[in-house]
């Protein structure tokens, strides 16, 4: 269950239409892009601290307890995200300028150094850095590109990156070494850069119509659960894979598809249900540290684009 403080936080940045009312009137106003580049790093903020309140979340971390964690946080998170912040403005600048993969690689570089030096060396958001990242450059280049100063109204997010970004992403090297590449020779994995290149699918196809059953059912105590749940259902993700093989994924998927079938989080006792399947996953040390980032790039989504079926 979410603290009163942290059913505050999720309600600092609007969502929606009113979020792109707020921030195309602030970008008008500056008549500045480096306006638009502060308010969209802000939201970009508030979705990764959002993210980090909701609970339970099966295995991760949050202000409860460490999840299938040892090396980090609630605090190590915080710390992060911290460091992060002047990141995203730049990210967003960058978008705002129509910079390249390049240009975005450089930042999230330094953006990662900045990570491992708040957090003495543990990788706490690396792949929030690169599919939120490149979701907040897309947010910069719509921002810029409207001539009328409005932000974002319909404008897909997904389908900028995929289209101003996605042909570089896919022809660049897979860093040997790295979990996800591993786990791509071991079992096909796209992982995240095949999210980016396809636009994010899983944000918009799985995370997004969950979030906001969630909060039609539960309110915001609800929706991140649901869309954490239905990710982890619906998405193969490499952090599961690693530390777990397939059996481990097969059991992920399958326990949090049975929580939605359930009721998810419109059932009567969803937070006890949702705690014993968290419980699970830290026994089987279980973290679906790849559902976390796409919930919080959920987050994003939802708080900058319209919910069309919103009353």
């Amino acid at each position: 269950m979410l603290h009163r403080s942290d059913d505050r936080l999720l309600g600092l940045v609007p969502r929606g239409a009113e979020a792109a009312q707020d921030l195309r009137g602030r970008a008008s106003a500056a008549r500045h892009p480096d306006a638009a580049a502060d308010e969209i790093a802000a939201v970009a903020v508030t979705v990764l601290r959002a993210e980090l309140a909701a609970w339970p979340k099966p295995g991760l971390v949050s202000h409860v307890d460490r999840g299938s964690h040892r090396d980090m946080d609630a605090g190590t998170l915080r710390a992060s995200i911290d460091a992060l912040h002047p990141f995203f403005i730049e990210l967003a600048a960058a978008g705002g300028r129509a910079a390249g993969m390049e240009t975005l690689r450089a930042i999230g570089l330094r953006a990662e150094a900045a990570m491992l030096a708040a957090t003495g060396g543990i990788n706490t958001h690396r792949g929030a850095i690169f599919g939120l990242g490149l979701l907040t450059a897309a947010a910069g280049d719509v921002a810029v590109r409207r001539a009328d100063g409005s932000l974002l109204a319909a404008t897909c997010l997904g389908g900028v990156v995929a289209t101003r970004w996605g042909p570089a992403i896919a022809g660049a090297p897979v860093p040997d070494g790295s979990h996800g590449a591993g786990v791509l020779r071991r079992h096909g994995a796209g992982g995240a850069r095949a999210e980016a290149v396809g636009g994010f699918r899983s944000v918009y196809g799985i995370g997004l119509p969950a979030l906001r059953e969630g909060r039609r059912l539960a309110g915001e105590a609800g929706a991140a659960i649901q869309a954490c749940f239905a990710l982890i259902a619906g998405v193969v993700d490499t952090n599961l894979l690693h530390r777990g093989g397939a059996d481990g994924a097969r059991f992920a998927a399958t326990t949090a598809a049975g929580f939605l079938a359930a009721g998810g989080v419109g059932a009567s006792d969803w937070q006890a249900q949702a705690a014993a399947i968290h419980a699970a996953f830290v026994a089987r040390n279980l973290s679906p540290g790849g559902c976390a980032d796409l919930l919080a790039m959920t987050l994003f989504v939802d708080r900058l684009e319209p919910d069309e079926g919103a009353s």
